[in-house]
């Protein structure tokens, strides 16, 4: 059996759901196909920042420099399985010529080109979704243990200041002002008014899809195996043996997106980030604001559904099993840098980042055909990035010019 649409999008997420709600906008008909549940892999236990201001890539020579030391410790910031690492090794050469200044500064550029239609982006769909009271606005506290951590820091925010991005190094008593309770260990920190979280990334995500719905969007549950472009369609074989058409096909699946990207053609280097979080009860500590803990590699969010402790980054694919000693390493830590912090009660959780080397998406038409759109890779900014995505999806598929130049994002820049 096939069945016909405007638009088939690939991926019930955060980035497939903006999609399909900016294409709804053009007036297009929207099917969307999901794997498994709706907003059930990344996001659903992200960290729910709107981080606009976070434009520095990854791949950077501070990370490089941080590395070595962070690899020795299986359960610190950055881990990668030995098992793994002769898959990843491709993946980790492109990580430092990404890291050289010289792509690192047209990764910083893109980004913030990115960045800029997102956060106006984002401020329109939480708007004609009746989502705006799902954010909040309390900014975000980067902390640092030591002066020599600050100072390390300082070109990063040079580079933010030249995009325009307002931000308050801060110390004694308006760090205290900041977030109460912080262990003296953090000697400054930097102040970032303009970030905003969601209310939970989970419920945020699921009411945007109850409005992509209420205009009209369909919905099938399946696995995709492949994509063919024919002509003016596309058809999507799924696993069991159907298939859908549609007039044009976003890939927005994620972490899942490379072997589907690969049936036309495209060699993705899209690799996983695996995160964990522990999300505890709503009284477990009085959390003012988002708090990134840099040197260590994660942040503690005030939700409405709780208080999350996560982050790192662990480059170990799908199919490992959650190592949630992870989890409880970075919920230790917490408490012992948030006076007061209960730790017990919590939810753990481990998702999949799909994550490009140079830390930009991919958003772009497939070479094989001009009607299959990809819109992946966003690593830890899929929330964030989301309605922008949307926005340029929905250029493409229109054939308006794009808001931003998409050359830094196209799928065969590696």
């Amino acid at each position: 059996m096939s069945v016909s649409d405007d638009i088939i999008v690939i991926g019930a997420g955060i980035v497939g759901l903006a999609s399909a709600f900016h294409l709804q906008g053009e007036g297009l008909k929207v099917r969307l196909v999901e794997r498994g549940g709706v907003a059930e892999g990344a996001s659903m236990g992200n960290a729910g920042a709107l981080a606009f201001t976070d434009i520095l890539p990854l791949a950077s020579p501070g990370i490089l420099r941080k590395a070595p030391r962070w690899l020795l410790d299986p359960l610190g910031p950055l881990s990668i399985p030995p098992c793994y690492l002769p898959r990843l090794a491709p993946w980790l050469l492109r990580f430092w010529r990404a890291s050289l200044p010289d792509r690192q500064a047209r990764s910083i550029a893109a980004q913030s080109a990115l960045m800029r239609v997102a956060a106006g982006a984002m401020e329109a769909m939480v708007r004609e979704a009746g989502l705006s009271g799902r954010l909040r606005g309390d900014g975000n506290l980067q902390l640092y243990e030591s002066e020599a951590e600050f100072a390390a820091a300082l070109p990063g925010w040079t580079a933010r200041a030249a995009e325009g991005i307002a931000f308050e190094h801060v110390r004694g008593a308006r760090l205290a002002e900041l977030q109460p309770g912080l262990s003296p260990r953090f000697t400054a920190g930097t102040f970032t008014p303009h970030w905003k979280t969601v209310d939970d990334p989970y419920h945020f995500t699921l009411a945007l899809f109850d409005a992509v719905m209420a205009r009209g969007a369909a919905i099938s549950h399946g696995e995709v195996s492949a994509l063919e472009p024919q002509g003016e369609r596309v058809r999507v074989r799924l696993a069991d043996g159907g298939a859908l058409e549609a007039g044009h096909v976003v890939l927005a699946a994620g972490a899942w997106s490379r072997p589907l990207a690969k049936t036309l053609g495209d060699r993705v280097p899209l690799e996983t980030e695996r995160g964990y979080n522990t999300t505890l009860p709503a009284g477990a500590f009085d959390l003012r604001r988002q708090l990134t803990f840099g040197g260590h590699g994660f942040v503690v969010t005030p939700l409405a559904t709780g208080i999350r402790v996560g982050g790192a980054v662990e480059l170990g694919g799908l199919r490992a099993p959650p190592n949630f000693a992870r989890s409880e390493a970075m919920l230790k830590k917490a408490a012992a840098f948030l006076s007061g912090l209960r730790t017990t009660g919590g939810r753990q959780w481990m998702g999949f980042r799909p994550s490009l080397p140079d830390s930009l998406p991919v958003i772009g038409r497939s070479a094989a055909s001009p009607r299959v759109v990809y819109a992946f890779g966003h690593g830890h900014l899929g929330l964030t990035q989301s309605a922008g995505t949307g926005r340029l999806v929905a250029d493409l598929v229109t054939g308006r010019s794009p808001a931003i130049a998409l050359d830094p994002f196209r799928p065969d820049r590696f």
